[in-house]
């Protein structure tokens, strides 16, 4: 089974929108200090890169 340019966007999609989802809850449930704002901004980013690698599934 191979894997082409567009499975591993994929991928690397759903592992960084999980990856985000999972910071923003550890700065949202864990942290309560400023540590989570750097924890969530964290997750965010994560999230717009998965939103960019998602844009680019189709056109690679």
């Amino acid at each position: 089974m191979g894997m082409n340019k567009n499975t591993v966007l994929g991928w690397a999609t759903f592992i960084m929108t999980l990856m985000g989802l999972l910071l923003i809850g550890l700065g949202a449930f864990r942290y309560r200090d400023v540590s989570g704002y750097g924890f969530a901004a964290t997750g965010v980013g994560f999230l717009a890169n998965a939103w960019v690698f998602n844009a680019l599934k189709g056109r690679v």
